[in-house]
């Protein structure tokens, strides 16, 4: 599992001071899925309204992070140079459209490697909590397959689907934890969450 923080990331919290922070998954969910892997920064390309919803989020005093299984690396498909430029456009896109993603989480391995970190897995969702010093119970990951319900779910989190990227199939093919939540997009997941917290 490795982390790249954003300058005045969870460093910059203040003791005890309660925080609003909601998982996003990547890929189907800021951007749009490849079944191929979004392999450089040229097939990062963003959902319509996904860089609004991240903004609107932020402008509403939420930490926005993101835990994304990234097993291309671990395939040989992509390098660490091209994931950051991926997640660096992604900071810029977020950033001018007036968001901030505070950290961007990521299991490089492949499904076949035995980590504890890839999703459904709840490494990441436990390395973030740690760090920004959230409680588990009720953190919204929005996710658009299984298995990142499933991560969240694990620790007794708020699993929230959107209906973008695997969204649709994830939704038709049922198992969903009890409580999850469903929504067309980011946009509408966001606006949840800022109207009911």
């Amino acid at each position: 599992m490795q982390t790249a923080e954003r300058p005045g990331g969870a460093s910059a919290l203040l003791i005890g001071e309660s925080v609003k922070l909601v998982i996003l998954d990547r890929d189907g969910v800021i951007n749009q899925d490849r079944d191929d892997f979004v392999k450089n920064s040229v097939e990062w390309v963003p959902i319509e309204h996904s860089l609004e919803a991240i903004a609107n989020l932020t402008q509403s005093g939420w930490r926005v992070v993101v835990a994304t299984n990234q097993s291309g690396i671990g395939r040989g498909l992509f390098d660490m140079h091209a994931l950051n430029a991926m997640h660096e456009k992604m900071h810029r896109l977020v950033g001018q459209a007036g968001g901030r993603i505070d950290a961007v989480v990521f299991c490089p391995h492949a499904a076949d490697h035995g980590c504890e970190c890839r999703k459904p897995l709840p490494g990441m969702v436990l390395e973030i909590a740690e760090r920004f010093n959230v409680k588990l119970e009720g953190l919204p990951l929005i996710g658009d397959s299984l298995r990142d319900l499933e991560a969240i779910a694990a620790v007794g989190g708020q699993p929230m689907l959107v209906k973008t990227g695997k969204g649709v199939k994830t939704l038709a093919a049922g198992k969903l934890p009890e409580n999850t939540l469903v929504f067309n997009d980011l946009y509408d997941a966001a606006e949840h969450l800022i109207n009911h917290h």
